[in-house]
C-alpha cells in the first residue's frame, strides 16, 4: 500500500469516528457503565404530581389513586363508590381538559416530606396550590392539598405578542 492509500484510509477512519461520536453525543449515549450509571434516578416530589396528573388527564382511575395515600387516598376512593368508576374517570378528564399546562415549583424537602407549589395555567386564569407528600417505600405519595388559589396574572395565557 502506498503512503496515499494509507492517508485515504486514515482519513475516512477518523471522518466516521467523529460522526459517530456526534451522533452519540446528540443521542446521549455514554459509555460509562459504572453500579451509579446503571442504577435508576430516585423518583422525586415533582414525578409523583406530573404522574399524578398524567392519569388524571389519562382518566386512568387506579394510577390516580395510587399517587395518593392516607386519609386523601380514603377520601378519594370514597368519592369513587358514591359515584361510579366511570364518572370519575369522566370527572378527572373533564377537570384536565381545560388545562393549558402545569408548574411545578422546585419542593421544600425534609427527611420524609415534601411541600410543592403547583400553579396551573388555565385559558382565561391562573390557580396555585400546595401540595405536601411523604415519602414511603413505594415512592412519594400525595397527602394533603390545599385549596387552590387564583393567581393575577399580567398577561392571560395565548394573548398574541406584539
Amino acid at each position: 500500500m502506498n503512503k496515499q492509500r494509507v492517508a485515504q484510509i486514515l482519513a475516512v477512519l477518523i471522518l466516521a469516528a467523529v460522526l459517530g461520536g456526534t451522533l452519540a453525543k446528540k443521542n446521549g449515549w455514554t459509555l460509562r457503565t459504572t453500579r451509579a450509571a446503571m442504577q435508576p434516578a430516585e423518583a422525586t416530589p415533582e414525578d409523583a404530581i406530573y404522574g399524578m396528573l398524567d392519569s388524571a388527564r389519562k382518566g386512568d382511575v387506579q394510577k390516580y389513586l395510587a399517587a395518593y395515600s392516607g386519609a386523601m387516598q380514603a377520601s378519594l376512593r370514597q368519592s369513587i363508590a358514591d359515584s361510579s368508576d366511570s364518572a370519575f374517570r369522566q370527572y378527572l378528564q373533564d377537570t384536565n381538559a381545560a388545562l393549558k399546562g402545569v408548574a411545578v415549583m422546585a419542593p421544600e424537602i425534609n427527611d420524609r416530606e415534601a411541600k410543592a407549589r403547583v400553579e396551573y395555567v388555565y385559558q382565561d386564569r391562573n390557580e396555585a396550590q400546595n401540595m405536601y407528600l411523604e415519602k414511603t417505600a413505594a415512592g412519594w405519595k400525595i397527602t394533603r392539598v390545599e385549596a387552590a388559589q387564583r393567581v393575577k396574572t399580567l398577561v392571560p395565557y395565548g394573548t398574541p405578542v406584539k
